[in-house]
């Protein structure tokens, strides 16, 4: 089991950044490949971006926040991040924490993000 908490969520100007946290509790952290999403009111969970398992060498990101969005990881610290700049308001929106192996999956609470325009 892994339990996750997200925070660094807020409301923020266009053009702005903030730092989103994911803390993991439980064990081998590292083993998990960790990926942040995020939701609207009526819209499906949009992936946002992914960080392999070990130390992160492999970084996927939705074509929208490419150049903008870096997803890293600190296995010390069982956390990962999602460093979010340029912000734009059609990035608001609460954003979820995944951890996955295999089949399992474990989810965050969300932290919401509202960017104003």
């Amino acid at each position: 089991q892994v339990q996750l908490v997200e925070s660094g969520g807020g409301l923020v100007q266009a053009g702005g950044s903030l730092r989103l946290s994911c803390a993991a509790s439980g064990n081998s952290f590292n083993i998990y490949t960790m990926g942040w999403y995020r939701q609207t009111p009526g819209k499906q969970r949009e992936w946002v971006a992914s960080i392999s398992s070990g130390g992160g060498d492999s970084r996927f990101y939705t074509d929208s926040v490419k150049g903008r969005f870096t997803i890293s990881r600190d296995n010390a610290k069982n956390t990962v991040y999602l460093q979010m700049s340029s912000l734009k308001p059609e990035d608001t929106a609460v954003y979820y924490c995944r951890a996955s192996l295999s089949r399992y999956e474990f989810w965050g609470q969300g932290t919401q993000v509202t960017v104003s325009s």
